[in-house]
């Protein structure tokens, strides 16, 4: 049998599993528009909001389900994205409010799925999808990027009158997937030129650190090794290192090295990247799953196992081994698609269990419910394309077939 990530009837299996995800996320959909957040049936949780974060990746996700012909996803992404066009955007200064019920600050972490929403719609055909790309490069450009920095700012208040001294990787790692999902979609030349300088930083600073990325900093870069100490398993901004998003950037390395491959030191660090979040993070307390966190010296600090680190684990192995055709990844991408259907699949009641505990027991102190299908579902397409373009883009041109 052929290695996973290039088998035909693998491939079959995750084409599967992708229209099983979209099916459980059906119920999405807001009648005022937005994405509403599921809970571990695939119901619509009252008692979340809707939000700018869950609405972007939905349309996102549906509009790649519309460029696979799945019926009823361009609805559902159609009906998310009118939730960025209307409730929560702010039409008098611009740009959108995390929540319907926050209108305090403006995240460079929300404005990054903004831009990969307005790139997915418009590479799908979706209504208003051109529009939602324009203005949300417009915001991001002249709120978000700091030429001088070669980087992203991160939250602003409301009105863009005062800037938080914060500085985060988080925000620009989804930035650097949005910007080399607007190049793919617009050829954009510019939009591939931002993603490789802040590819640049991360790889110099996780360098220094023995491949562990520091993901915090104050306003002149300066980095905060012991932010959110107090909170360390906080879902977005973790104290230490996250093993997850080693993972992620060093498939983000790959896709960006694909666009422009002249800069080869892309695909070493990705490597490097790599094995230091398999090393750090994988059943290294006696259990199979990876660990949520480290601290400096690679030594576990949240020991529960999020769904996402998984996903970026299988994306991130399928894309290695595309790119390098060494078998360890392979044996790496089975091995994790196998740990996923034992304990993190939902085969009773469909999607992923977001969170189980360090013993691979389903928890919700993180993530409650199953709120959307962004990770799960680019999982099981990363082995099924190409390293460029990005996700919709890509679906587009390899697996949607001719118009």
């Amino acid at each position: 049998m052929s290695s996973w990530p290039t088998n035909p009837a693998h491939h079959r299996w995750l084409d599967q599993h992708t229209r099983e995800l979209l099916a459980f996320g059906r119920r999405t959909a807001d009648p005022a528009g937005g994405a509403r957040w599921l809970d571990a049936h695939g119901r619509p949780d009252p008692q979340q909001q809707v939000s700018t974060l869950l609405s972007s990746r939905m349309t996102h996700v549906y509009a790649v389900g519309a460029l696979l012909g799945v019926p009823g996803a361009a609805p559902i992404a159609e009906q998310a994205l009118r939730g960025l066009t209307g409730r929560l955007c702010d039409e008098q200064h611009g740009g959108w409010f995390p929540a319907l019920g926050d209108r305090t600050v403006k995240a460079c972490y929300d404005h990054a799925f903004v831009l990969l929403a307005g790139a997915s719609a418009t590479s799908a055909g979706l209504t208003g999808g051109p529009a939602l790309l324009a203005a949300a490069e417009g915001v991001f450009v002249q709120r978000f990027w700091d030429d001088d920095a070669g980087r992203c700012v991160d939250t602003w208040n409301a009105d863009f009158t005062v800037l938080d001294g914060y500085r985060g990787i988080n925000g620009n790692m989804h930035a650097v997937e949005a910007m080399l999902t607007v190049a793919g979609v617009t050829a954009d030349e510019a939009w591939l030129d931002r993603a490789l300088r802040v590819c640049r930083f991360v790889a110099d600073t996780a360098r220094a650190n023995d491949w562990r990325i520091p993901e915090h900093y104050d306003e002149h870069w300066r980095p905060l090794p012991d932010f959110h100490r107090e909170q360390p398993d906080h879902p977005f901004k973790p104290y230490g290192a996250t093993v997850g998003h080693g993972l992620e950037w060093s498939r983000l390395f790959l896709h960006a090295e694909a666009a422009r491959p002249a800069e080869s030191w892309l695909a070493g660090a990705s490597r490097s990247l790599f094995d230091r979040a398999v090393s750090d993070g994988w059943s290294v307390d006696g259990r199979p799953g990876f660990v949520y966190t480290t601290d400096w010296d690679g030594e576990p600090v949240v020991r529960d196992r999020m769904h996402w680190v998984t996903t970026e684990a299988i994306s991130a192995a399928a894309a290695l081994h595309r790119r390098f055709g060494d078998e360890q990844y392979a044996t790496w991408y089975r091995t994790w698609w196998d740990y996923a259907a034992a304990y993190q699949l939902d085969h009773d009641h469909g999607s992923w269990f977001h969170q189980l505990d360090a013993d691979n027991v389903p928890t919700a102190t993180v993530w409650p419910g199953k709120p959307d299908l962004y990770h799960s579902l680019q999982a099981t397409l990363t082995a099924r394309l190409p390293l460029t373009p990005m996700l919709a883009p890509a679906v587009a041109r390899t697996l949607a077939g001719p118009a």
